[in-house]
């Protein structure tokens, strides 16, 4: 996969359904290695862990939102996360799988989405001006 940064949809299961990561989420791809920012629909996640690693929010405020590695596409992703939403802290199972048919085509023709869509949308802009130009100067 050409490194990048891509909007890419997810499934969760697990939990009591009242929180949910939202989907798409941004998935970093460099020198082979994909990380995932995922933001909670709360802000009482105070922390996470995938393969026995642990992984604390990356913000301050708002809902939690963390960085997370991801190791492969299309196979759920076992992670617990630990909510202070109840009396005291409880660590919840769930799992995650990143939707790699969600991804813009590998044949060259698509570009990576670049926070929610910033680098499409300026290739289109600028592919707009290009063609007024020219259009122009045939006049």
């Amino acid at each position: 996969m050409t490194d990048g940064v891509y909007d890419i949809a997810i499934t969760m299961e697990g939990g009591t359904g009242k929180a949910y990561i939202k989907s798409p989420v941004q998935l970093t791809v460099s020198g082979g290695s994909m990380t995932a920012r995922i933001e909670w629909s709360s802000s009482k996640y105070d922390l996470m862990v995938i393969g026995g690693e642990e992984f604390l929010p990356v913000n301050e405020s708002g809902n939690s939102v963390f960085e997370i590695p991801v190791y492969t596409l299309d196979e759920p992703l076992s992670v617990q996360a630990e909510t202070l939403a109840m009396s005291e802290p409880h660590m919840i199972d769930y799992v995650i799988t990143f939707d790699r048919s969600s991804l813009p085509a590998e044949n060259g023709t698509n570009m990576p989405v670049i926070i929610g869509g910033t680098a499409v949308g300026l290739a289109v802009i600028a592919a707009a001006v290009v063609l007024l130009i020219r259009k122009k100067r045939k006049q």
